[in-house]
């Protein structure tokens, strides 16, 4: 039967706001891909992101311009060589590989080669704020093992001061989603290494990290904004020790897959990372944090709802997904 490619956009609201050096959100804007044979159903989820040139209308626009090619058999393979890396191929890729687990009767772990996925522990975001604010959340916060840090402006080493204050315990990963400059960077590493941060992400713009080389570097530098996928790989060498992995980047979990063994066998540890999204969007990277030395998979945490039968967490283990929501 042929098949038929259908789009929609959703917006899920926040838990509050959501602020990084970037800027605040109050809600996640995503894009579900649904390929349908006329008895089962594939879905994808994708967050376009402004950062990288995507627009909500664009990607849905990319996606949709690829519904002949879908209904006259295009396959998951074909689809990497059709699409660049990006958040429309996630969510087609993804609707295949859900559509392929419907079809075959198998989970999408299975298909993969990978082995049954296990509960793992996902970082906690704390947005940015004033060191109070953030001080504040980490307080809340707490009794989760791992907390994640949005920090990138003026004042940072006086908030993660505070925040490793108000959360003694919990072990802390910094995001500084590339608002640091050369001048600052030094001093903020210092203060991330006195409070014990165990990881560093994209501390200076993608542009700008051949300073990355030369540099000491007292607590481990990991790539998210400079490393999208394979292809860039070989640039990141001598200048990060880890790289974040997102769905969105990648263009969907075929090419994450390939990333993740490419980059280990770089030496390269990898954090399995995610855009604010739904469980639909958590469910396929889940497979990848089975592995990863750091997950950051809480997208679903930060909203106000999830969708139905979405992830199971208990404070901030996550169970894996039912086939229900995908795979």
């Amino acid at each position: 039967m042929t098949r038929r490619l259908s789009i929609r956009t959703e917006r899920w609201p926040i838990a509050g706001r959501f602020t990084i050096a970037r800027g605040s959100k109050t809600e996640a804007v995503v894009v579900v891909a649904e390929i349908s044979d006329g008895t089962h159903i594939g879905r994808g989820e994708c967050v376009p992101y402004a950062r990288y040139g995507e627009t909500v209308e664009g990607t849905a626009a990319d996606i949709l311009g690829l519904a002949q090619a879908v209904a006259d058999g295009m396959t998951r393979n074909e689809l990497q060589k059709t699409l660049p890396s990006g958040a429309a191929r996630n969510a087609l890729d993804c609707a295949f590989w859900d559509l392929e687990a419907k079809l075959s009767g198998k989970p999408a772990w299975s298909l993969a080669g990978l082995p049954e996925p296990q509960p793992r522990t996902t970082a906690y975001t704390l947005s940015l704020g004033t060191p109070d604010e953030m001080a504040e959340a980490a307080a809340k916060a707490a009794h989760r093992p791992l907390l994640k840090v949005k920090l990138g402006a003026a004042g940072d080493p006086e908030r993660i001061a505070a925040i490793r204050k108000a959360a003694p315990k919990a072990e802390l990963i910094v995001d500084a989603n590339e608002g640091w400059t050369g001048a600052l960077l030094e001093q903020n590493l210092t203060a991330c290494a006195a409070a014990g941060v165990i990881l560093i992400e994209q501390p200076l713009p993608a542009t700008e990290d051949d300073a990355l080389m030369s540099l000491r570097r007292p607590v481990p530098v990991c790539a998210d904004e400079s490393a999208h996928d394979r292809a860039g790989l070989s640039k990141l060498s001598g200048k990060y020790d880890a790289i974040n992995i997102k769905l969105d980047k990648t263009g969907g979990l075929t090419e994450a897959l390939a990333l993740q063994k490419d980059a280990e066998a770089a030496g390269l540890q990898v954090m399995v990372g995610c855009m604010l999204a739904t469980s639909l969007a958590m469910a396929p990277a889940f497979l990848l944090a089975q592995t990863a030395r750091f997950i950051d998979l809480d997208g679903p945490l930060l909203l106000s709802a999830d969708r139905p039968g979405g992830i199971r967490f208990e404070d901030s283990l996550m169970h894996p997904p039912s086939p229900d929501i995908w795979g």
